[in-house]
């Protein structure tokens, strides 16, 4: 296929680059951008209820501006069985609209102690929504794809190589963190993996 451009509407550099190590291996030729190559970008509020309707809103957000090239957005979050799904959607703002990090995983640490010998089975789940280039009518497509990793939450964080809450995600067969198993098994087997590669199938067909 001839080169094409992808636009990405997150400023995240943790995620941009698992999205970028995935396209360089599998789909060399698109060339890749995200909101921090706009000059100017209000980024939208993510007041949606579920993955899918955030993901929605963020890649509406940049498909606006970039109507000719392919254009995504993704939502994903942690779900803990023992805090009734939660953090969830709002696993970027756990701990506050600003917090780091540190703050979101230390407050998810104090919500299970608070539940000792709670179960500590969770999920990472992923949800892209993509927009293929406006064809010369003004039609597009679009098109949403899932991926999700299960595991448990440990009681201390440990890694250094991941970002989010991947210094305490242990996932099933495993027995490190996934800060601590790295990009080489995110970009395999992490719920962002499973739901990029599934995109990039269908770029690779629709072109």
């Amino acid at each position: 296929m001839a080169q094409s451009e992808l636009w990405v509407a997150t400023g995240n550099k943790g995620k941009l680059n698992e999205f970028k190590t995935l396209f360089d291996r599998d789909m060399p030729l698109v060339k890749m951008f995200s909101t921090n190559d706009l000059k100017v970008f209000s980024a939208p509020p993510e007041n949606g209820a579920t993955y899918l309707d955030n993901a929605r809103i963020k890649a509406k957000s940049i498909r606006i501006l970039k109507p000719d090239a392919w254009s995504m957005g993704d939502d994903s979050g942690l779900e803990v069985e023992a805090l009734n799904n939660l953090p969830g959607v709002h696993s970027a703002r756990y701990a506050g609209p600003h917090a780091r990090d540190s703050e979101n995983v230390a407050k998810l640490l104090k919500m299970m102690q608070m539940r000792a010998g709670a179960n500590r089975n969770a999920k990472f789940v992923c949800c892209i929504v993509a927009y293929s280039p406006q064809k010369a009518d003004g039609t597009f497509e679009e098109h949403i794809f899932n991926g999700e990793l299960k595991g448990v939450i440990t009681k201390t964080p440990a890694g250094q190589m991941g970002f989010g809450y991947d210094p305490v995600f242990v996932p099933d067969e495993q027995t490190q963190s996934m800060a601590e198993l790295g990009a080489g098994y995110k970009n395999r087997f992490s719920h962002r993996a499973k739901a990029t590669l599934q995109m990039i199938e269908k770029m690779k067909s629709w072109s």
